[in-house]
């Protein structure tokens, strides 16, 4: 494998797509309401070496071209527990939360300025106005779950993102959330769970696990083209190695999220279907 800590051209692949698409993405056309709902969204988001893959780059390029400009993006993260659920901060001049260590400096640097989210927190609080306490913070950033896949899917970044925290790692309380925000969809709002497919870093110690990590993926892949949400609530018991494939559930979750706020759950199309740094980097839509 290639060595993730000291590559050649650190976020190469995002400056040079930045460079050949930034003026194609302004031009998008805005979502409108005979536009119909924008689907649900889960990504596997990876990490600052993402940025350095121009397949990957392009993959979730090609995604977010096939999409309207959304109204505003809302973020469930795998790198963001929460209780009771917060709200990230909406001001435009909050910068961007590098919570990731040991990369090279360059990852440090990038930005992705995008506007004030004021009016899409909101809609948002007011989507969730059921009496359930929520906490908005108004220094943190959008942590790299959100805003490494967001620099190729949308990377005019001309889209207002607020991040939601996970209020628990139980996937119930994910799929309730979804749940919760499924009609801001709508409303020209995208809804992205966003975490990894599978989340091993003992893959990367050790090839020999990959074709655990793939196990799990055709199950979890199954089980979703099933719209078998009960399975994937239990992937823990149910999903061949799950406990290797995903040591700790942050990364699992967000699937269910993104689950949750899906209208038709056997309408499920990929946007990504492959194996990096050994492992599952599947990503879906759901109508």
């Amino acid at each position: 494998m290639q060595d993730i800590f000291n590559p050649q051209r650190p976020a190469g692949a995002y400056d040079d797509l930045l460079a050949r698409v930034l003026s194609e993405s302004r031009e998008r056309p805005d979502w409108q309401p005979s536009d119909g709902p924008l689907p649900a969204l889960f990504v596997s988001h990876g990490a600052p070496p993402t940025l350095d893959d121009p397949q990957w780059m392009e993959d979730l390029y090609v995604w977010g071209s096939s999409l309207p400009k959304p109204r505003g993006i809302v973020v469930i993260s795998a790198h963001w527990e929460n209780a009771p659920l917060a709200i990230s901060a909406t001001n435009a001049a909050v910068p961007l939360y590098y919570d990731f260590g040991g990369f090279h400096p360059r990852y440090y640097s990038l930005e992705y300025g995008t506007p004030d989210a004021t009016e899409l927190a909101r809609q948002v609080v007011g989507t969730l106005a059921d009496g359930t306490p929520m906490h908005h913070y108004q220094d943190r950033g959008l942590d790299h779950g959100a805003f490494i896949p967001l620099m190729a899917m949308f990377p005019a970044a001309d889209v207002p993102v607020i991040q939601l925290s996970m209020p628990s790692l139980n996937p119930k309380d994910l799929f309730d959330l979804g749940q919760r925000l499924r009609k801001l969809r709508a409303e020209g709002i995208l809804v992205i769970g966003s975490g990894f497919m599978t989340h091993s870093f003992e893959v990367l110690r050790n090839p020999d696990v990959i074709p655990r990590m793939v196990e799990f993926d055709t199950w979890a892949a199954d089980a979703i083209a099933r719209g078998d949400v009960d399975a994937l609530m239990d992937y823990r018991h149910r999903g061949p190695h799950a406990r290797r494939a995903h040591p700790t559930a942050d990364h699992f979750v967000p699937l269910l999220l993104t689950l949750g706020a899906a209208d038709d759950l056997t309408r499920v199309g990929t946007a990504r279907d492959q194996i990096s740094w050994g492992n599952s980097t599947r990503s879906i839509q759901v109508a």
